[in-house]
């Protein structure tokens, strides 16, 4: 009897994981999911499958998303913190990657470092899902671009703002500006751009446009974050003075398309990275961007946990 070799997991450390068809493959199912669930039914494509779910960094979103989400497809997802386990003690990420990968059948991890999440990944028996690190933040896009094809259909063509930090975030809207061939414009201060690299592979579809105000003309569909991210705290006010130019306020969205979105990745800090009087009013989105997280993600885990 001959041993038969494991296929390797497929995983999402960032959107370049998968291929555009699957990447639209997802989103139009994410569509499909959410309705189903509105219509009251029954639908449990991931029933008694279970989902580890790492955190080293704090979250709302991501946690009940997810928790909710693997209730609806009938399985049960675990929250896993550093002061409920062995990675608190300092455990290697390879010996947790093996272990946990024996017991579950996918793993999210929300981490620190790309690097981390990588070496998970690379001793893991099953799908690794990256639920942010610095680097990336795949599973908010996916979220974003469920509700830009919701609201206005296929993506492919039109021009995106980001307005703030280079950050993962930001780095994230690269990648899908490769994946969905969309333009994109970065309106960042001097100092706080996306990393070279990551801008440098999508180059002809991006580009740095310091003045805010001209990067927004036409546009049709703008997203920012807020200033000073989680572990960025004491350079709050450092922050406030560099991003002081870069706030997405009625006079920026003004120089958008007329029928462009708003989008945040929340939490929002108002009258900060965007005002109230855009957030909370038409055009803005970020409740079902929000919402659709956990569609996004179901999509996902049927996708990477089922084939």
């Amino acid at each position: 009897m001959t041993a038969t070799t494991k296929q390797q997991p497929r995983h999402l450390l960032s959107l370049l994981d998968l291929t555009p068809a699957e990447l639209h493959k997802i989103i139009n199912r994410a569509i499909e999911l959410k309705a189903i669930l509105r219509r009251g039914e029954l639908h449990e494509s991931l029933k008694n499958r279970t989902l580890g779910m790492v955190f080293e960094k704090s979250s709302t979103r991501t946690r009940v998303s997810f928790e909710a989400g693997m209730t609806h497809l009938g399985g049960q997802a675990i929250f896993l913190s550093p002061r409920d386990t062995q990675l608190g003690r300092g455990e290697p990420i390879e010996d947790t990657a093996r272990v946990l990968s024996r017991m579950v059948d996918c793993i999210m991890v929300r981490t620190y470092k790309q690097s981390d999440l990588e070496l998970f990944a690379a001793h893991s028996e099953v799908p690794i899902v990256n639920a942010l690190t610095d680097l990336f933040h795949p599973l908010q896009l996916l979220a974003d671009l469920q509700t830009w094809f919701e609201h206005r259909g296929d993506i492919k063509g039109k021009t995106v703002l980001w307005v703030g930090d280079g950050n993962n975030m930001c780095h994230s809207y690269i990648n899908a500006a490769r994946q969905f061939d969309f333009k994109l414009r970065i309106s960042c201060p001097e100092g706080f751009e996306p990393e070279a690299t990551i801008l440098e592979s999508a180059k002809d579809h991006c580009e740095i446009i310091r003045d805010s105000l001209a990067a927004a003309e036409g546009v049709n569909l703008v997203v920012t974050d807020v200033w000073a991210s989680m572990g960025q705290e004491e350079e709050q006010a450092k922050r406030e003075l560099a991003f002081a130019n870069y706030q997405v306020n009625d006079i920026l969205m003004g120089q958008a398309h007329k029928d462009a979105l708003f989008m945040h990745c929340l939490p929002a800090h108002r009258g900060e990275e965007v005002t109230a009087s855009v957030i909370d009013k038409k055009g803005s989105v970020v409740w079902e961007e929000a919402e659709n997280r956990m569609h996004s993600q179901k999509a996902l885990l049927e996708f990477l946990i089922n084939g």
